[in-house]
């Protein structure tokens, strides 16, 4: 057990792992040990410095109108998990499966936005990142071998949501993992109502579902493999179970929302009782807001329930707002295994640019380094069970 410093004590942290790991026989010690996942360089070939984000591709400050202009260093031995929803992230392949007004030939992700989400996923340097909007697993390894190859990210997991536009959720890491899982159109219960806001419903009478599925996926950390951890080698590793979200959006869609809070409620209550001592992480894209029932609907069901930026998130606090809509809907929660190892000082969001307050994204072109319309929500772990 960890001795209790003050929890968001850098220097508590340092020593907190160091106590936290067992003292190893000579045999261990000199153990062949695994290889340590590549990190992003940080210096060029002169060995000159690289910066986290180039200053080539600093966006203008004044394009930043949400989160954090520059991200926060990562503590030292810290896990650094990340949320990322990166707006429709479409390769170049057609996919026969979708046709007529989901026809996705035509909407590869352009090269500048790429970059530009590439920039962003650079700088704030996480050890697993969960995105939303992806086409495919394809795509995602599309886009990490061609925008981020030097980051590490070994493994790659992301498989198919239910939706008919053909987005769904994924998982980029250095770390392996595991135990995927998903729940395409599981029956929420009841059936959608006849209007969608002042419009007729083309879903009228049918069974209610998930609209795009939870993707659950285990991360498994060999705390010999920490950059700064020590010693070299540990008998057991870390885990943090995800279940990522991306919940209906549109304003008319709350009831559809409030069903899918509720069955994520469940799914995540039935996983924790199986696993009394995981490590849970709910995040993702919820399209609802603090005060808004779907979200009331997850921490009044799931006790112990900790939002990592309840405590700093102000309701006109643009630095915690997620979404270039001044809203707050991206999420990272923490069961109470995981909230003990939270490392709360160094939490953020990394704004990025986009457009001018009160323009209408289908009229207005998005600005120079525009990267999505959400920004990345970003934490740390420290990766020692408490």
């Amino acid at each position: 057990m960890l001795h209790k410093f003050h929890p968001f004590s850098h220097a508590a942290i340092a020593l907190g792992l160091s106590l936290a790991m067992p003292i190893l026989s000579n045999a261990q010690q000199s153990a062949p040990q695994p290889p340590r996942p590549p990190q992003p360089p940080t210096v060029d070939k002169a060995g000159q410095p690289i910066e986290a984000t180039p200053a080539a591709m600093q966006p203008p400050a004044s394009l930043i109108r949400h989160g954090s202009p520059t991200p926060i260093s990562k503590p030292a031995g810290a896990l650094r998990i990340g949320n990322y929803n990166v707006e429709n992230l479409f390769d170049d392949k057609d996919d026969p499966a979708l046709s007529g007004r989901y026809e996705d030939k035509d909407n590869l992700k352009p090269d500048d936005h790429c970059k530009a989400a590439a920039a962003a996923i650079r700088a704030i340097n996480a050890d697993v990142l969960a995105l939303q909007e992806l086409e495919s697993k394809e795509s995602l390894i599309w886009f990490r071998d061609n925008y981020l190859a030097d980051l590490g990210y070994q493994y790659v997991e992301s498989i198919d949501a239910g939706d008919e536009r053909g987005i769904e959720q994924g998982v980029l890491s250095r770390y392996p993992l595991s135990d995927v899982k998903n729940w395409v159109h599981l029956d929420l219960g009841g059936t959608h109502p006849d209007k969608w806001g002042n419009s007729s419903n083309e879903n009228a009478g049918k069974p209610i579902t998930f609209h795009r599925s939870p993707l659950r996926v285990t991360v498994t950390v060999p705390l010999s493999l920490i950059p700064g951890m020590t010693p070299a080698s540990v008998p057991e590793p870390y885990t943090v179970t995800l279940f990522v979200v991306h919940q209906k959006s549109g304003g008319s869609g709350n009831y559809w929302r409030e069903k899918e809070a509720a069955k994520t409620v469940e799914l995540l209550s039935e996983f924790e009782t199986s696993n009394p001592q995981a490590n849970i992480l709910l995040m993702g894209d919820f399209n609802a807001r603090p005060d808004d029932k779907p979200i009331k609907i997850i921490t009044s069901g799931l006790p112990g329930l900790v939002d990592a930026f309840a405590p700093v998130r102000g309701k006109r606090d643009s630095q915690y707002m997620t979404h270039a809509s001044d809203r707050s809907i991206d999420y990272i929660f923490l069961n109470a295994n995981a909230a003990k190892e939270l490392i709360a000082e160094t939490r953020f969001i990394l704004g990025t640019p986009t457009r001018p307050a009160g323009t209408d994204y289908r009229t207005t072109p998005p600005p120079p380094g525009y990267a999505s319309d959400h920004y990345p929500v970003v934490i740390d772990l420290v990766p020692a069970d408490k």
